[in-house]
């Protein structure tokens, strides 16, 4: 189907509704709530397990972490060398050992910060929400660069450096999509709309969050008796990081199952046309919970560890890409990393949790299904344009610093030779449950621009006036595309018919 074209442009720019029409008419709903989009396709009746091995992975690496972290972090409880762990790390003995409860509540100030951010933000999703976005763009750079001169300021010469790099390329990066901003901002404002009228939906988040900060206590645990522990810095740095890279895939596993959640019943509104209406399906929430943690969740724990560290280096490439001017070297080697990240978009990108809520398939073929649908449609024009993602990831690195600062505060007052690692590790808690917040956004951002790909006539159903700016964006992201690749091609002729009169 064609979307490009703004249905208020030309007589000829009707085709996407009346595509949408006959698509509409065509669409139908099984008993279990899975929508068929296409003509010809049955209904799916019931869901295959899928991505049972990283299922099985991530299961057996909450187990094992599990049992880790209670030992270390009880070896350390109220009692020194309680297990007696220190005889097997003698040779790395360099600081003076302390107690688990000592840095145990320096954790829990910032699952608390993280919880009252996180659910603040759910609160004023409805009143507030775009002002705290605007917030998050605009002052984050500079917050990253206070921090940075607090670290050179406390010697921590390393981290001054990193805060620092984070500043600047923060505001390089808001430099170079400054112009996107207010389409960005017009789809998270209809994609709030959206969640704000699914209640529901924000006490899922609410609930993951409890489940999280559950998770977080045991984690906590034992990261505080590392900390406390008599190894040397580069020891507890290690396990440090080995225990965040667990947590982080821990708490993305759990944001995408909101995603999950979300997404499907987004969709579903969409599709039947508002969520009181008769068609709907009965209980669509907890059929798309029960989904989501049963035969998705392997699909859920795959692509969590990767679509977001992917997802961001596709950000900040596509920024740095369109600032860079007429250095072809540079140009070269930025178009090489580009065109790979694409390809890695290709098999891993967030849109992949819609096709899996809504169809159950396994995660890369849900996600090839849904770059696809967007490349054929030219709807990834208008995706590459939106910077919602990008927006939604600033709030929550806002959160987590804001939670890091808090805790790194106190730990400065009691333990200043433990800064570094609290504030660190508790950034990354503040970062996890901010995110459990922010993610039912963009699950309905996502869900919105799939429904817009499938079938535009849903959005335009739902609201018209955004679906004629959806429409009108594209329609000058394409031509603007068009224009480029013209460009392109004429200098590519112009040199070839350069060299050829040199040769001559």
């Amino acid at each position: 189907m064609s979307v490009s074209q703004s249905p208020s442009s030309s007589s000829e720019d009707s085709g996407p509704v009346a595509t949408a029409q006959q698509s509409v008419e065509r669409s139908g709903r099984s008993g279990d709530g899975i929508i068929s989009m296409s003509p010809g396709v049955a209904p799916v009746t019931s869901r295959h397990w899928r991505d049972v091995f990283w299922l099985g992975i991530f299961v057996m690496h909450l187990i094992l972490l599990g049992l880790v972290l209670g030992v270390l972090g009880l070896n350390r409880f109220r009692k020194q060398d309680r297990l007696n762990i220190d005889k097997y790390t003698a040779g790395f003995l360099e600081n003076q050992a302390g107690l688990t409860e000592d840095y145990w509540p320096l954790y829990a100030v910032a699952g608390g910060v993280g919880t009252v951010i996180g659910w603040t933000w759910l609160l004023l999703l409805g009143s507030r929400a775009t002002q705290m976005m605007k917030v998050s763009v605009h002052i984050l750079t500079t917050y990253l660069a206070v921090i940075s001169v607090l670290c050179f300021w406390g010697e921590q010469v390393f981290w001054g450096v990193a805060f620092a790099i984070g500043a600047g390329l923060q505001f390089l990066y808001v430099i170079s999509v400054i112009d996107r901003l207010n389409f960005t901002m017009l789809v998270l404002q209809k994609a709030v709309k959206m969640v704000w009228n699914l209640p529901e939906v924000m006490r899922v988040a609410c609930a993951f969050m409890i489940v999280m900060l559950l998770w977080l206590s045991l984690w906590s645990f034992g990261a505080a008796g590392v900390v406390a522990s008599s190894m040397g810095d580069g020891g507890r740095w290690w396990l440090l990081v080995v225990f965040s890279v667990s947590l982080f895939w821990t708490g993305a596993v759990l944001c995408n199952t909101v995603h999950v959640i979300v997404s499907g019943m987004v969709f579903l509104v969409l599709i039947h046309g508002g969520r009181e209406a008769v068609s709907m399906p009965p209980n669509p929430l907890l059929k798309s919970l029960r989904y989501a943690v049963t035969t998705s969740f392997g699909s859920i724990c795959y692509g969590s560890l990767f679509t977001a560290a992917i997802r961001t280096l596709r950000w900040e490439i596509r920024g740095f890409r369109s600032k860079i001017g007429n250095n072809e070297c540079l140009l070269c080697c930025v178009d090489f990393l580009f065109h790979l990240v694409e390809t890695l978009v290709r098999f891993f990108n967030k849109y992949a949790y819609v096709q899996i809520a809504v169809y159950g398939k396994s995660f890369n073929h849900s996600a090839r299904d849904a770059w696809e649908l967007f490349q054929s449609t030219g709807v990834e024009a208008l995706i590459a344009y939106d910077c919602s993602g990008a927006v939604l990831l600033m709030g929550t690195v806002m959160g987590g610093l804001i939670t890091g600062t808090c805790a790194g505060v106190w730990t400065r007052i009691k333990y200043p030779d433990r800064v570094i690692m609290v504030c660190s590790t508790a950034m990354l808690m503040g970062m996890i449950l901010v995110g459990l917040a922010m993610v039912v956004v963009e699950s309905a951002v996502t869900s919105l621009y799939i429904c817009y790909a499938e079938d535009p006539l849903l959005i335009h159903r739902w609201d018209a006036d955004f679906f004629n700016q959806m429409s009108e964006t594209l329609h000058q992201r394409l031509q603007h595309r068009s224009a480029r690749a013209r460009e392109v091609l004429t200098h590519s002729r112009l040199d070839d018919q350069i060299q050829e009169s040199n040769g001559a």
